[in-house]
């Protein structure tokens, strides 16, 4: 009897050991939390400090990127990573993907998991993992949920979708490691031919702006992760890329106080986490024209920290932006990097995003400290914010997350749900001629062969559509296609781009001439820092290139009354083509986006978005033409994609 009971626990230790160390195992990864600062946090934070070095205090105000990619641990890329942590001390990583051809090469959030680990377990003192997730972890992932641009929420004009969109990006950016958002965008955009901000705003009303950005912030807050309010004092009034070149706010203090600056005020109050300063100049606050926003004292100290009150992290925008850095490389500075960095930080910013060299710019805050031009008092300061910061997520407790645990959080379906609710909502009809509207089925059969593989459905003209790319070699456009051929199998559709319009252009207007009705999708949105050469030199631009805007005049000549004309992201499009009788926008060119089109030509959801700004000679701020839905419970179940 006792050797049954001795075996009997052998059995259950085996058993249990092995859950208990699983357990045990759990409590070394990082459980998001609501953000909270506690005495154990403070502590830790200010004992911290007191051991550092200088080098070790100047190396925290930096951030530099990391991009999702596979590494081996002896190449070159990634000891510049493990260099920045061990040699160079840097305070955190802003997570990106690499770039090829102007295109992003997406990453997988397990590999963003395991790459958050990596540099984690190489740092001394826990790092701040940052990213640019305007429009959720999709910007730069594939698989999280999808949402599309800010300007889509101001077009729905529901606060709560925003505050979803905070709490599940949140969520999301937590599990892989991510701790802070740089969003949201406060900037009114105000000006139309703005080729920076444009749908990357929420709306071309101050108050609308602010009360999104609170939700946001909100949201973001319940799941754990940090927030940024960008880009100060406002950056929706200018016709220029800061990334590119010299942009000016020129409104006067009343314009700022009435139009740029509130949304501020909302976020702040609503207890955004950081600021970030934009490279602008603003003449009504700072005439001094060696100063950007992200370098003025006025701005950022007396404006910011006195009058606005804002106690949080101040942050440039990247440093590596020739808005800033014209004024130092034109200035014949031997270290251009460590003198924009050091006027930064005089300025009154605590941490330094993304400079062009790291190694110069901390080169020049160490000689600015030791020569006395910067007292060691105030990079103290900056300092204790910043590992006050990473206490306040508990980075002071726990590091590492647990990438068994992505696939828990990360595209849970009905957050998924959510985002495509989201873009539904937001489709905005501001012309209508009546003779498109809607869309049918229409199901024909296929060419017969040999065997399953080879039919093939025939193409008629009935329905033309004519897709307006930014790039052939990009993404954009075909889930727009797919899902139109989902419904009307036998759907002419063709990409255009600008290369390709002068030569597409006769094969075009042919199948529009024939065509009962033309759907035109335009792929026209703001790409930070996209280089194009203009008249007077380089320059960005939101407006349709020349060759395919001169084609889609052509197509609208003589076919406008059966044309619809969709703005797959710049509202601001139908501007330049008065002539347009049926125009809808979606102000985003994400897939869930173009679903959300496709969906609304056919009458599948009901459209009612309104126009968060005005555009020029066409329609104004809150202006939507509403239409029922038509096919009650969506898509046909005949249809194939359902």
């Amino acid at each position: 009897m006792r050797l049954i009971r001795f075996l009997a626990l052998v059995l259950v230790c085996s058993l249990t050991l092995p859950l208990l160390a699983k357990d045990k195992d759990k409590d070394k990864y990082l459980k998001p939390q609501p953000i909270k600062l506690d005495k154990d946090g403070e502590k830790w934070a200010e004992k911290t400090l007191k051991k550092m070095t200088l080098d070790e205090k100047v190396g925290q105000l930096f951030m530099v990127w990391a991009r999702v990619e596979f590494l081996n641990i002896d190449s070159v890329d990634y000891k510049r990573l493990t260099d920045a942590i061990n040699k160079y001390h840097v305070g955190g990583f802003g997570v990106t993907v690499p770039v090829e051809a102007g295109l992003l090469v997406k990453g997988d959030p397990y590999d963003a998991a395991i790459l958050t680990n990596n540099l984690q377990k190489a740092a001394k003192i826990p790092l701040l993992m940052a990213a640019d997730f305007e429009r959720g972890l999709t910007m730069r992932l594939n698989g999280p949920t999808m949402f599309p641009y800010a300007m889509a929420f101001g077009a729905a004009g529901k606060p709560e979708y925003a505050e979803d969109f905070g709490r599940i990006t949140g969520l999301e950016a937590r599990a892989i490691g991510i701790h802070w958002n740089w969003f949201p965008d406060a900037d009114v955009n105000s000006n139309p031919v703005n080729p920076v901000i444009n749908t990357r705003s929420f709306s071309g009303d101050p108050q609308q702006v602010g009360e999104l950005a609170a939700a946001y912030i909100k949201g973001a807050h319940e799941s754990g992760m940090l927030t940024t309010v960008k880009h100060f004092p406002g950056h929706g009034d200018t016709a220029t890329d800061t990334h590119i070149g010299f942009a000016m706010v020129n409104g006067d203090q009343q314009r700022l106080d009435s139009v740029e600056l509130p949304p501020f005020k909302k976020a702040i109050d609503a207890g955004v986490d950081s600021v970030m300063i934009a490279h602008v100049t603003v003449p009504a606050l700072d005439p001094d024209q060696n100063h950007v926003a992200s370098t003025s004292p006025k701005i950022v100290t007396d404006l910011l920290k006195d009058k606005m009150g804002f106690k949080g992290l101040v942050v440039t925008d990247a440093l590596d932006m020739n808005g800033l850095m014209r004024l130092y490389s034109q200035h014949g500075e031997a270290n251009p990097s460590g003198a924009a960095a050091v006027a930064a930080i005089e300025a009154g910013n605590d941490m330094i995003l993304i400079p062009h060299d790291l190694v110069g710019a901390i080169d020049g805050i160490l000689k600015a400290v030791r020569s006395g031009q910067i007292s060691e008092k105030k990079i103290d300061a900056s300092v204790l914010k910043i590992l006050k910061f990473k206490a306040s997520i508990g980075l002071n407790k726990a590091r590492f997350v647990d990438p068994e645990a992505v696939g828990e959080l990360v595209a849970q379906p009905q957050n998924v749900a959510k985002g495509q609710q989201v873009a539904d909502a937001a489709v905005t009809l501001v012309r209508d001629s009546g003779t498109v509207l809607p869309l049918e089925y229409r199901r024909q059969g296929t060419i017969g062969g040999a065997s399953p593989y080879t039919q093939v459905t025939k193409t008629t003209n009935q329905t033309v559509v004519v897709i307006f790319t930014d790039d052939l070699r990009s993404d954009m456009g075909w889930a727009f296609s797919r899902n139109m051929h989902f419904r009307e199998n036998d759907a002419n559709v063709m990409f255009v781009e600008s290369s390709t319009a002068k030569a597409m252009a006769d094969q075009v207007m042919a199948a529009v001439q024939q065509a009962d009705k033309v759907i035109v999708p335009v792929y026209s949105f703001p790409v930070a820092g996209r280089m194009i050469q203009g008249p007077n030199g380089p320059t960005n631009s939101v407006a349709l290139p020349e060759t395919s805007a001169n084609l889609l005049h052509q197509i609208l000549a003589a076919a406008a009354q059966k044309t619809a004309v969709i703005a797959m992201g710049n509202p601001y499009v139908a501007s330049d083509f008065p002539e347009v009788k049926t125009y809808l926008c979606t102000f985003s060119f994400a897939t869930v986006s173009e679903l959300s089109a496709v969906k609304a030509l056919f009458g599948e959801i009901p459209i009612g978005g309104h126009l968060p700004v005005n555009i020029p000679e066409i329609a104004q701020r809150g202006e939507g033409i509403s239409r029922p839905q038509i096919l009650k419970g969506g898509l046909n179940p005949n249809v194939p994609g359902k």
